[in-house]
């Protein structure tokens, strides 16, 4: 994976192929147990074991046991959304939030990769151990800034348009996300029904009204 996921990136000719051999098959190992067994499935034994790999050459790799994890997290995030072209601005929002429902529905790696960045397993402490500039390795890197685009670029794009300018003004962008992907979170977290294209369509209604009241 390094600094761009791993399936976008291409092998340097100069690099040892069995260096790239090795690590793929440790990143195909990770990832097949983060999706069957979550994070805890993904230990330095088991993925050394699965991928037919010495210790010695994983930590060759990966710093920790966490980067690996980071770095298989990312194989599992999809791509960010592609905005529907020629639409204006309540259909492009309509459609990115029906996208992300969908998502976060019938795949909520990006949920589990979200909770275990903020809050596991020891990311503070590892990064201390690691020294100044530790919470900052590569793989974590790679991996927030996927989430990062994955959420907010699409909407990003949207928001900086002419028509969102216009009738948004000088909005909090952060609180607008907020609004408009909050509750398909909180549906998920909640266990409830899922929310479909005509729920969608009501809440970006709801937020372009409230917008326009302020306005």
């Amino acid at each position: 994976m390094g600094d761009e996921p791993a399936e976008a990136a291409e092998a340097d000719p100069r690099e040892d192929p069995r260096k790239v051999r090795s690590r793929a098959r440790l990143l195909d190992a990770a990832t097949a147990l983060l999706a069957k067994g979550g994070t805890e499935a993904v230990t330095i034994d088991a993925v050394t074991r699965a991928a037919r790999v010495a210790r010695a050459t994983l930590y060759r790799h990966f710093d920790s046991g966490t980067e690996l994890v980071a770095a298989a997290f990312g194989r599992l995030i999809p791509p960010a959304a592609t905005l529907p072209e020629g639409d204006d601005l309540r259909g492009q929002l309509i459609a990115l939030l029906t996208d992300q429902a969908k998502l976060i529905e019938a795949a909520p790696m990006q949920l589990t990769a979200l909770c275990w960045l903020g809050m596991g397993p020891g990311l503070d402490e590892r990064a201390a151990e690691a020294g100044a500039g530790g919470a900052d390795r590569p793989e974590l890197r790679s991996l927030r800034s996927q989430i990062a685009e994955r959420y907010r670029t699409p909407f990003d794009r949207i928001f900086a348009g002419e028509e969102a300018r216009a009738l948004l003004g000088e909005t909090d962008y952060e609180l607008a996300l907020a609004q408009l992907l909050g509750p398909l979170v909180f549906t998920k977290l909640a266990t409830l029904r899922p929310l479909g294209p005509e729920a969608c369509a009501r809440i970006v209604d709801d937020f372009l009204a409230a917008r326009a009241a302020q306005g």
